[in-house]
């Protein structure tokens, strides 16, 4: 079965015909081709480079590969047709290859240093034991390793980095050599900072940025997934530490109020930032439009929110957009979302695997 899809195909927005056939796009016409989508605005599939279809709500692991598929099914239908798992305690390699759930590109578990993360979540290990932790999970994933960065250290009240910034280094190291890029959950401007310059791939959160961070992260080609909704839970995370962490509570909501300017920063600076919800724990899935909406909110210009949540999101994680014999995967809204960004929330025909969802 081939499909005909026309309209005003982004990034290049030029008003074209793809034929769809099997799981590959053409511009080249096919016979008896069933017009699916006529008019309207066509971008590559949504991308969420930043969940946790491991993590149920309320930060505890899922149970089976069944919980996976239905919060991916969620992301699916809501235009999200890549997705990049940042860490999972449960493994579900099954669902790589499912024609009704979204493209996954997987990391294995979280490595935290012990005590220092959410329990049950990630692997635990000390500092001389992290980079064989890395060289392990990177078997585990698909591409990518999560390390963590910093927490809070009950010990002095406040954030602080995992382990020493040599442990981080290698670690980094570990997982190039596996093959596997680096992605390192980071709050704080110490842990930030130690991972940028030990060559990590993607920084996620990245609330303690600095302006001349940016420029290094720029100059390195290190990408930034911002995660703004769940940036804006910092205030909750606040309130439950008052009493006990006082300077914790304090840190948070500053890092939080500051990060709008930090991500229009990075933006202006050059450096590569996508689309990421952060959902699993406290995040429900299916809500990458309303973190589109936050960065454009910040200031990113809608055309460059889309590219991060769509065309440059996908070709970040090695997945070809709507070229001569990329993938058929596409969501179609019926006004252009350049002019009203709130169009994402809406799409009018979901296509993934050259299979007509919704």
């Amino acid at each position: 079965m081939a499909f005909h899809v026309r309209g005003t195909v982004l990034p290049d927005g030029e008003v074209r015909d793809l034929w769809l056939v099997g799981d590959r796009v053409t511009f080249e016409p096919v016979s008896g081709a069933e017009t699916i989508s006529d008019g309207g605005f066509v971008l590559p599939g949504l991308v969420d480079a930043h969940c946790h279809l491991g993590i149920a709500f309320g930060a505890k692991p899922i149970e089976s590969v069944g919980q996976a598929r239905e919060l991916a099914v969620q992301d699916r239908d809501a235009g999200v047709l890549a997705i990049r798992d940042a860490g999972s305690p449960f493994p579900y390699p099954e669902l790589d290859d499912e024609p009704d759930v979204p493209r996954l590109v997987r990391a294995g578990r979280h490595v935290a240093a012990p005590r220092r993360y959410l329990r049950d979540i990630g692997v635990e290990v000390a500092g001389a034991e992290v980079a064989a932790a890395v060289t392990e999970q990177a078997k585990a994933g698909t591409g990518w390793v999560k390390l963590v960065g910093d927490w809070i250290d009950r010990s002095v009240g406040d954030l602080a980095p995992s382990w020493d910034a040599a442990t981080m280094t290698a670690a980094v190291e570990a997982a190039h050599a596996a093959g596997a890029r680096a992605a390192v959950h980071t709050f704080s401007e110490e842990g930030v900072e130690i991972m940028v310059r030990a060559g990590v791939d993607s920084v996620e959160h990245g609330t303690g940025l600095t302006t001349d961070l940016v420029d290094e992260m720029a100059r390195r080609g290190t990408a930034l997934v911002p995660t703004m909704i769940n940036i804006r839970t910092f205030g909750k995370i606040a309130d439950s530490a008052r009493g006990k962490f006082d300077a914790y509570a304090d840190h948070m909501i500053a890092l939080r109020d500051r990060f709008p300017s930090v991500v229009l920063a990075a933006h202006e600076a050059g450096v590569p930032i996508y689309v990421g919800t952060d959902a699993g724990g406290g995040i429900r899935h299916g809500l990458a439009a309303e973190e589109m909406l936050y960065l454009h909110e910040a200031g990113i210009p809608a055309t460059d929110v889309l590219a991060a949540g769509s065309w440059r999101a996908r070709e970040w994680l090695g997945l070809p957009g709507l070229v001569e014999g990329g993938l058929a995967d596409l969501v179609v809204y019926e006004t252009d979302p350049r002019a009203d960004l709130r169009v994402v929330r809406a799409p009018s025909r979901i296509v993934l695997k050259g299979r007509v969802i919704g």
